[in-house]
């Protein structure tokens, strides 16, 4: 039986250079193994070299032949589609960064469980927990608290409390990144 011919509108060099620029190492390789059998090598070396066994290489050519680089990458694999929308994945990530109004959504922060309740009561689409946490990361938001702050909390009266602790004690608040000096006492111990 004789080899399958490969299509040679671009040089075995082009391949390799191609390759050296793939991001993907699976493309690479596979243009390496076409590369290496379009400048003579025989099918099973040029597979293995590529990590790959000669009747892969086979099938990838097909593919080579038929689409040219564009079909040595891996097609998207079936599976479920989306319960939401692009659009309602796209507001439900605008929801969850602007966060909850506490008159409107009767929460302070939004936990899985709340986004759950919303996303249901909006577009009547229900998700298990651990489905609104992979929709979130495939959003990619992640799920971690920020530091929790009171509603009424008065960011100038904080400050000013800041302000009065370094004057008084001459020394910036504990994780200012300011090291404090050590000072000696009159008996030449250390403060």
């Amino acid at each position: 039986m004789c080899a399958l011919v490969i299509r040679d509108d671009i040089s075995p060099e082009e391949l390799r250079r191609r390759a050296r620029q793939e991001s993907d190492g699976r493309v690479a390789a596979r243009l390496f193994a076409i590369a290496n059998a379009l400048d003579g090598m025989d099918r099973a070396t040029a597979a293995r070299l590529a990590g790959m066994d000669r009747q892969t290489l086979r099938d990838w050519v097909h593919r080579y032949n038929e689409e040219g680089i564009a079909g040595l990458s891996n097609r998207p694999l079936p599976g479920r589609s989306p319960k939401l929308t692009e659009g309602q994945m796209a507001a439900l990530k605008a929801v969850v960064l602007a966060g909850p109004d506490p008159a409107v959504d009767g929460v302070v922060r939004w936990r899985i469980v709340d986004l759950c309740r919303w996303v249901d009561e909006r577009w009547g689409v229900s998700y298990s927990e651990t489905g609104m946490l992979r929709l979130l990361w495939s959003l990619d938001l992640s799920h971690r608290k920020t530091r929790p702050r009171h509603p009424q909390t008065d960011e100038k009266a904080q400050h000013a409390f800041k302000k009065i602790l370094w004057a008084t004690d001459g020394r910036a608040p504990v994780g200012f990144g300011v090291q404090h000096p050590t000072q000696e006492t009159a008996n030449g111990d250390l403060v």
